[in-house]
């Protein structure tokens, strides 16, 4: 019940023998072969830029409250206003 059994390879390879021609497949493969060169050289590329640069400094971490637009600048869920309040009401 496990893994493919020799037959089962017999008919996937017949599978791609008849949807791609006995011709493509070697170009396919070489093709196939290429690109996962390159790929991994890519990788080893970017392994080796983020190994040689520069660890970051980790940010400073404040208490300090930040005005929060949307809750008002006190966080009490009330709209801060730049306005003095005034009770007169235009008549």
């Amino acid at each position: 019940m496990g893994g493919l059994q020799p037959w089962h390879w017999i008919i996937v390879i017949a599978v791609f023998v008849l949807l791609f021609g006995a011709k493509k497949l070697p170009d396919a493969a070489r093709s196939l072969g290429k690109s996962m060169r390159i790929f991994k050289s890519e990788i080893k590329e970017m392994q080796s830029e983020s190994g040689s640069a520069k660890p970051e400094q980790p940010t400073q971490i404040t208490s300090e409250r930040v005005p929060d637009p949307i809750n008002g600048a006190d966080g009490t869920g009330t709209q801060a206003s730049t306005e003095p309040s005034s009770d007169k009401r235009p008549a």
